[in-house]
């Protein structure tokens, strides 16, 4: 096993944090201070691959320089207006994200799970307007093991004994199924009180769980038949991760109400959106729902150019390449520590076989002494999911730093 020692420079900031700072996060103990493309570089100077990409918000790289100098420009001019007037660059970003993703409106929130939020709110309120379900009584489903955030309605569906212990009472209304089962979503759906289907098209905090090939698209009919909204929750498996924009597009299906985040801002400031077309998004009314930042003209910039870059520079296609080439040399190493590779595009994982219940925390660890960062989540599992521009080079560089850490099991 490596022994894993820490400078005294890193020291100092693990203690100003552990000091000052909440307690509700247990980070690889690495402090960065820098990032460039795939790199980042710790205080000390020592370089890494990232192989998290900030949970996919950094899709397009660190830094990188499309959306740094558009961020540099907007920030000079103006950053912050609130919606109680009008900026030059929110209905310019509105016009382009709704003809991007053929929608015919956006409501622009910051962080990923206000999005959520949103979503939710949306779909309740069309349910009692245009379902003629009785105010109160909606249902959305839910899959186990999802993970949409940490606000108390969310956690309110979740089946992580971590994310909701201690933190009740709980929202109502949520029936939670098995991610990636039919006929449990079919026999919910008979509830004629059921308004929406929330689910990741692949479980990214879960461990990479990906669904069977048709069960997207059965899904989205099934919702269809019932008359019930299908929301793709695609802060994480959208803009490019996958191999396609959305990872929906696998299947070809299009979400009756589509919510983004993360990689939206490449990684720069929190921008998510919530889309969808008239029927739904029209029966929020002015001073109904809103966000003091949601649509801030810098946010608008920002969000703009990252979507330029992910499509300008092919992100998608290069995702599918390196990500299939990335399994396929993890199925090379043939290592009995790792019982199974899993993954689309550029998000991946890997789920470790080993008696020590720690052993996914110590190759973690192993991996950055080696120069690069990854995380485990969920004990055993630990993802791989790289910025979008790396080359076949760097994945095959990668690769061997797995195979000479994995040693140390």
């Amino acid at each position: 096993m490596l022994t894993h020692t820490l400078t005294n420079t890193t020291q100092y900031f693990l203690q100003l944090e552990e000091n000052f700072g909440a307690h509700n996060y247990h980070p690889l103990p690495v402090v960065l201070e820098k990032g460039k493309g795939v790199f980042v570089w710790d205080v000390d100077g020592k370089k890494y691959f990232d192989f998290l990409s900030g949970y996919s918000a950094v899709n397009q790289g660190h830094c990188h320089p499309r959306i740094i100098n558009v961020l540099i420009e907007q920030a000079q001019k103006l950053t912050l207006t609130s919606r109680a007037f009008h900026n030059n660059l929110l209905g310019e970003y509105e016009k382009f994200i709704i003809d991007f993703f053929q929608y015919d409106k956006v409501l622009p929130m910051n962080t990923g799970v206000e999005a959520v939020e949103t979503a939710i709110k949306l779909c309740r309120r069309w349910a009692y307007n245009k379902k003629s379900i009785k105010d109160g009584e909606a249902k959305i489903i839910v899959c186990e093991n999802n993970f949409h955030g940490r606000t108390s309605t969310v956690i309110s569906f979740s089946t992580d004994a971590q994310s909701y212990n201690g933190f009740g009472p709980y929202m109502p209304g949520f029936v939670i199924i098995p991610f990636n089962d039919v006929e449990a979503l079919q026999t919910a759906l008979e509830d004629k009180n059921v308004a929406g289907f929330l689910v990741e098209p692949i479980q990214g905090e879960a461990g990479v769980c990906v669904p069977d090939d048709d069960y997207l698209s059965k899904a989205k009919q099934l919702c269809e038949a019932y008359n019930v909204l299908f929301m793709a929750d695609e802060i994480q498996t959208g803009l490019a991760r996958t191999g396609k924009m959305l990872a929906c597009d696998h299947e070809d299906v299009h979400a009756d109400i589509l919510i983004l985040g993360k990689a939206l801002s490449g990684g720069t400031l929190p921008v998510s959106a919530v889309l969808a077309n008239d029927d739904i998004m029209l029966n929020i009314k002015a001073g109904e729902h809103g966000s003091t930042y949601g649509g801030n003209p810098l946010a608008c910039a920002v969000a703009i150019e990252s979507l330029k870059v992910l499509q300008e520079e092919n992100m998608a296609d290069n995702a599918e390449k390196m990500g299939a080439l990335l399994r396929e040399e993890l199925h090379k190493l043939q290592s009995p520590f790792i019982s199974t590779i899993r993954g689309k595009g550029l998000l991946n994982a890997i789920v470790i076989n080993h008696a020590n219940k720690d052993a996914a925390w110590e190759l973690c660890m192993s991996l950055k002494e080696n120069g690069l960062l990854a995380k485990p989540t969920h004990g055993d599992k630990i993802r791989f999911a790289p910025p979008l521009i790396i080359t076949q080079k760097q994945i095959m560089e990668c690769v061997d730093i797995i195979d000479d850490s994995l040693k140390f099991l």
